[in-house]
This record gives C-alpha cells, structure tokens and sequence, in this order.
C-alpha cells in the first residue's frame, strides 16, 4: 500500500511541475512578445529622421490614404467620415444623458459646463482614437502582415531597404500630420451635436448654454484634448504596425494578428487616458472661472 502511495505522490507532483513550466513558458512567451513590440516602436521612434527625409513621397500618399481613403470619404472608407459620424453619435448621447440627469435635480443650466468638461476632457479624444483604430490602425496591420506573409517585406531586406523607417516610419509620420485636423473636426462635431440636442431637442436656453460653455471651456482644456490625441494616434500606429510586421501563419494569421492589435490599442487607449487626465488636469479636476474644483 506504501509504494503504490508514493507511486501516486510522485505522479502528482509531476503534474504539478509539469503544469507550473508550462505556466512560466505562457509568462515568459508574453513578456518576449511585449518586449519584441516594445523594441520594434523604439526603432521605428529612433528610425523616423530616415522616413521624413528619404520617403517623403511615401508619406504624401500615406496622408491621402489616411485622411480620404482611396476613392471618397465615405464610400472609400476615408476616415474622416468615420471620424466625424462616430464623435457625433456619442455626443448626442452625452447631451441626452446629461440633460436628462441635470433636469432630475433642476440644473439643467449646467448642461453647457458638463458638455465642455467631458466631450474635450474624455470623449472626444477616446471616440476618435478608437475610430483611427478600427479604420488606419487595422488597415495598417492588414497591409503589413500580408507583405510579410508574402515575403515582401524579406525582399526589401535582401534588396537593402530598410523596411522599419520605410512601412511603419512613414506611417507613423503620416498620421501624426493628419491626427491634428481629423481630431479637431472630431471635437467640433461634438461641441455642435450636444448643443443640438440641449437645445433645438429638448428646448433648453441657448444663451445659458453657451455662457456656461464658454466660461469653462479654456484654451488649455484644448490643447491638452490635442494632447491626448496624438499620444493615443502613435500609440495606434506602433501597435498596429508591429503586429503587422510581425504577424506569421498565412492569411489566418493575419487576421489574428489585426484582431490582437485592436485589442490591444484600445486597452492602451483605456490605461493611458487615465494616467494623462490624471496628470494634465490632476487628481482634483477644477473649473477656475466658476470657483469648483
């Protein structure tokens, strides 16, 4: 009875150890891929002088690409019009929400501070990053990951191309050129549809509104909106990019790999929204011109 004890101890503890490798092997399979993702965006960071100076031509038509999509805005996908439709929507519903919640407590005069506060501060900045995600960032991944699994990208090597600078780089500059007006168009659909709402839908005070408005929204509210943006679109492109550049197993995998990035970019996009509010508002959030904070 003794040996078939000791038989059946030893058994589990090779299930055991077997089980614990092959949780360390999972651990150790993640950080390698964090850390092949982290490496690939400090080369193409360090990279970026080659692409803007020898690719110029590149990023033009990269810009276009972004921007407009390859025949119209909205029939081709452009993603100005995705950029536009998706900040509108979700502002309506910030106006119906907000107004709804003010009227209960009888402060519906405050719905033109809510609005300033949260479509620059939040909204608009997270609606518009996930749209650049789903529409540039995917097709980014698409794009590099079938050049890889066609060995386009092992052709640039043996020609001496240097495919960082010359897939991503470009990339990359050319949505940090086209992040700036995209998100400003982004941002002013917001403003306009809440007020809509506020106002023509549920018959608020125009005068109200815009007073309570304009006093909170200051210039810096704007430019640290603008901020976070761009932040989120490079964080975007890094992501996508590499995923792409890195992306194995014929067409599945490309589409793994598209899926993988998105996920990805917009838990990234969640996480680093929280740590900028917190550290170009503070911990504290505060409209100086009405004395709350």
């Amino acid at each position: 009875m003794s040996d078939f004890r000791v038989v059946d101890t030893t058994a589990v503890q090779k299930v055991r150890t077997t089980r614990t490798i092959g949780r360390l092997g999972r651990v150790a399979g993640a950080m390698a891929e964090v850390g092949r993702h982290v490496t690939f965006a400090g080369r193409v960071i360090v990279t970026l002088p080659t692409a803007v100076i020898r690719y110029r031509k590149q990023v033009l038509r990269e810009v276009v690409d972004v921007g407009f999509g390859s025949n119209s805005i909205l029939a081709g996908g452009g993603t100005i019009g995705i950029v536009l439709a998706m900040t509108a929507v979700a502002a309506v519903m910030v106006g119906v929400e907000t107004y709804r919640g003010l009227d209960l407590i009888g402060l519906t005069t405050l719905s033109g501070m809510l609005s300033a506060m949260a479509n620059t501060r939040e909204l608009a900045p997270v609606v518009a990053s996930i749209a650049l995600a789903a529409k540039v960032g995917t097709g980014f991944t698409a794009k590099l990951g079938a050049m890889r699994i066609s060995d386009e990208i092992d052709a640039l090597d043996s020609m001496s191309v240097p495919t960082v600078p010359y897939l991503a780089g470009v990339r990359l500059v050319a949505t940090m050129i086209c992040v700036v007006p995209l998100y400003a168009i982004g941002l002013v659909a917001t403003y306009v549809a809440t007020r809509i709402v506020v106002v023509y839908v549920n018959g608020g005070s125009a005068g109200t509104y815009d007073y309570f408005f304009h006093i909170t929204l200051g210039p810096e509210d704007v430019v640290y909106s603008l901020i976070k943006a761009v932040v989120f679109a490079a964080v975007i492109v890094l992501v996508h990019c590499s995923y792409g550049y890195h992306a194995s197993g014929g067409p599945e995998g490309v589409g793994r790999a598209a899926g993988r990035a998105l996920r990805t970019s917009i838990l990234a996009i969640g996480f680093i929204d929280i740590v900028l509010t917190f550290a170009l508002w503070g911990l504290v959030p505060e409209v100086p011109a009405l004395g709350i904070s």
